[in-house]
């Protein structure tokens, strides 16, 4: 993998930080990070950050994030034209932060078979216990934003994420790593960050099922 470049597939969760980071310490070089934007929602899709606070992401990594806006009807079409954008700036490979949910890595797959990259999947396969606690390790700073309150207790929403919470959780019946979509990360510091990003957020908000804590930059 040494010195070949790479596009990566960003949410700003927990999971896609930690591929990044292991796809950059096997030797890859990033061209860009890609995030699907909500048009409707000015927020990105899953995880809800703003257009503002993901330049500052951007500025904090040092790496360009392309903010792809899109509706939900498009999404798969939109992925696409990034990816190609991606390949024709040099990137060899797609960098994903599935863990175990084959849907998603057959739909990953499927999108970089269709524009001529290479999809890796650095964290497949491993369990996932094992990569929230080397998240936390390696120095990674996530803050619990989304909490689907059908799976999970709304008192963790807010915090960030040490062994000793994600312990909790899993005591719980939540799973440890939120896989079953019962909660969702901000990441804001961490080894490849030059600063951590502190962005505002508001007071929590209920949507249906899900707590959440919006950002308001």
């Amino acid at each position: 993998m040494d010195g070949r470049k790479f596009v990566a597939s960003y949410s700003g969760g927990k999971d896609c930080m930690l591929a990044i980071h292991r796809a950059m310490a096997s030797g890859l070089k990033p061209v860009a990070f890609i995030i699907m934007h909500n048009e409707a929602r000015q927020r990105s899709w899953f995880h809800g950050i703003t257009e503002v606070g993901i330049e500052q992401v951007s500025q904090a990594v040092g790496v360009p994030i392309w903010l792809i806006k899109t509706e939900g009807p498009a999404y798969t079409e939109n992925f696409e034209r990034a990816l190609i954008k991606a390949r024709e700036a040099g990137a060899e490979v797609c960098v994903f932060g599935d863990i175990d949910v084959l849907a998603h890595h057959d739909w990953c797959t499927a999108r970089c078979a269709a524009t001529g990259l290479e999809a890796l999947f650095p964290l497949w396969g491993e369990s996932r216990k094992s990569v929230v606690y080397e998240l936390i390790d390696a120095g990674f700073k996530a803050r619990i934003t989304v909490i689907d309150l059908e799976r999970m207790d709304g008192r963790f929403l807010g915090q960030t994420l040490t062994r000793e919470l994600a312990d909790q959780i899993e005591a719980e019946g939540a799973d440890i790593c939120g896989e079953n979509g019962e909660y969702h990360t901000f990441v804001y510091d961490g080894p490849m960050f030059l600063h951590p990003v502190n962005l505002p957020f508001g007071s929590p908000v209920t949507e249906k099922n899900r707590l959440i804590l919006p950002v308001n930059a």
